[in-house]
């Protein structure tokens, strides 16, 4: 009885939905590539895909192994978001409070989030060298304004009557910032953390393409010089797989930080 409880709580229609699509995706492609209906070198099989990850982790890529490829590159992104972490929500949390300090701040995101990563990666390169320092940076601008952003927007969001009736209570505004503030911005701050970690994923290529010889995103670009469309394919649902990975890390911590969410 308990385990027919647990498997309908556990597959639901959603769920179902979800594992249908990918499977249907599957099928779209192994037919396509079956019946020849594309060029082997444009979309590889599912066959040839797989036969490429077992041989990259088996022997590695380009003399380094598939783990310190992965590595390499969960290094450069993981380290640039913990920065983003402790520096963009404190000041789009003290921006969203103080438009003072938003008047001075805004200008400078508003004027770099638009600009493409390469765009300003060459002068990174120049300022910082070619090792990590400049990849980690470039992949911190990239998180840096979706989490700033999504403070301030939390911030500003919040009902005065809130803030007023901590004042009537007694509360002084340092109180008022950690008791009310941040709390009613935690959800906002999650939205931005999940669209930051997606955004520096997808400049890690950018971030890889200049002097670096590991990393996933170096390998997908290497892989493309040579047409190998099969080891380009293994890239990309590596980082896909390690993309859903890491938001579903972050909505497990949402989850126990902030358990009222979606309940008011």
């Amino acid at each position: 009885m308990n385990i027919a409880y647990f498997v309908r709580k556990q597959v639901t229609v959603e769920r179902l939905l979800t594992a249908s699509t990918v499977i249907l995706l599957l099928l779209l492609w192994y037919t396509l590539t079956e019946l020849k209906l594309v060029s082997d070198i444009v979309v590889p099989s599912p066959y040839k895909v797989v036969t490429s990850f077992l041989e990259i982790a088996r022997s590695g890529y380009k003399d380094n192994s598939l783990l310190v490829h992965l590595g390499d590159s969960l290094v450069r992104l993981i380290t640039s978001f913990l920065l983003v972490v402790i520096t963009a929500i404190p000041l789009g949390l003290v921006c969203g409070y103080n438009s003072k300090a938003r008047a001075i701040v805004d200008p400078l995101i508003e004027f770099y989030r638009p600009l493409p990563p390469l765009a300003y990666y060459t002068l990174l390169v120049l300022w910082m060298g070619i090792e990590n320092s400049s990849k980690i940076a470039l992949l911190y601008l990239a998180g840096f304004a979706p989490v700033y952003l999504s403070c301030v927007a939390g911030v500003q969001k919040i009902k005065k009557d809130y803030i007023d009736g901590a004042y009537t209570l007694g509360a002084n505004s340092r109180q008022i910032f950690f008791h009310v503030v941040f709390p009613a911005c935690l959800p906002d701050i999650f939205i931005g953390l999940r669209t930051a970690i997606g955004v520096a994923y997808t400049t890690l290529v950018a971030a890889e393409m200049v002097a670096a010889v590991t990393g996933i995103g170096w390998m997908v670009l290497d892989a493309s010089k040579f047409l190998r469309s099969d080891i380009i394919f293994v890239g990309i649902f590596i980082m896909g797989i390690t993309g859903i990975l890491l938001d579903g890390m972050i909505r497990t911590i949402e989850s126990k930080v902030i358990p009222w969410k979606g309940k008011e």
